[in-house]
């Protein structure tokens, strides 16, 4: 089951949407029309997809399968938030890895704006689940650890952090809709965002990077900062002072 962090960005670039495509400063103020969007390494780019997707489905899909069965009878919150997980990370292999195939095959974008704007919305969402379904189970393990005595490990708890996870994702994916659209490059129709200055584009970057890895990676690992001390500190308490007479003269 890959982590949400791992996942790659589909959608957030025109770099991943043509092979040869890469928004970097490099490429700024030039005609959109003036870029090579044919193929390099095309093998290699659909020998890569075709096994990232194949690993993301079949990996994600038995560990799904595994807690269905193993559950049977009983539940567990952990059992919960990995089936989630596994859920959202399936959903990226699914909806932003296999559309990546499917567009790569067909080259230019024959679907339409509306399924442009929607296609690439979904994108966005799923692999921000990915990312958040990951802190909100840091989140309910930090709960756990550090406040045992207060923590009521209730099923509403669990669900309201699962519902936050998906709530933040559909709210950072918003802006999507409104910047991809159909667009003619170099006579073919692709899913494009057209920023014309170079400080938008940085702009852009910077907010995505910060809220799919930044934030989420400072949040989980403050969370396991603290449990790892937590339990490094009850273990200290459990261990008692030394016994009289152990110590050396």
């Amino acid at each position: 089951m890959a982590s949400g962090l791992e996942n790659n960005t589909w959608w957030c670039c025109n770099g991943t949407d043509l092979a040869t495509t890469v928004d970097s400063p490099a490429t700024f103020g030039r005609d959109k029309h003036e870029i090579n969007t044919f193929y390099f390494y095309e093998t290699e780019q659909f020998t890569l997809l075709w096994t990232l997707f194949a690993l993301i489905v079949l990996g994600n899909s038995a560990v799904l399968a595994a807690l269905l069965y193993t559950n049977k009878g009983r539940k567990s919150r952990m059992n919960f938030f990995i089936m989630q997980l596994a859920l959202a990370d399936l959903s990226v292999g699914l909806i932003s890895v296999l559309t990546d195939i499917i567009w790569r095959i067909t080259v230019a974008w024959n679907a339409g704006n509306a399924a442009c704007k929607f296609i690439r919305f979904l994108q966005a969402v799923v692999t921000y689940s990915s990312t958040y379904v990951l802190v909100a189970l840091s989140i309910d393990r930090y709960d756990a650890i550090t406040r045992p005595m207060r923590f009521s490990g209730s099923w509403h708890r669990a669900r309201v952090l699962v519902a936050l996870a998906w709530f933040f994702s559909v709210l950072f994916s918003l802006p999507i809709v409104l910047l991809y659209h159909e667009t003619p490059v170099q006579g073919r129709l692709q899913c494009w965002i057209d920023f014309p200055e170079a400080w938008q584009w940085q702009l852009y970057m910077t907010l995505v990077a910060f809220t799919l890895f930044v934030i989420p990676a400072l949040i989980i690992t403050a969370c396991y900062t603290v449990i790892v001390i937590t339990i490094w500190r009850q273990g200290r308490q459990m261990q008692g002072p030394p016994p009289a007479g152990s110590t050396k003269n």
